[in-house]
């Protein structure tokens, strides 16, 4: 389990960053607007499977998805 609050944070700021910015640059090689960009990259923060953290060991990145399949 974490040690603090503040590793806890650390770990969702970083999955959330880290998702964002793949979500991002994957569409943007699609052709996506900027905009169209932007919401995709909430989206996947909004769709960000945080279990990993709950984990006795968690890490980054966790061994299953961090973005479940709608």
């Amino acid at each position: 389990m974490l040690n603090s609050k503040t590793e806890l944070a650390e770990q969702v700021r970083s999955a959330c960053l880290q998702t964002a910015l793949a979500a991002y640059e994957e569409v943007r090689m699609l052709g996506l607007c900027q905009q169209g960009r932007f919401e995709l990259a909430i989206d996947a923060i909004i769709a960000l499977n945080l279990d990993f953290i709950t984990q006795a060991q968690p890490s980054f990145p966790p061994n299953k998805p961090i973005v479940e399949n709608k």
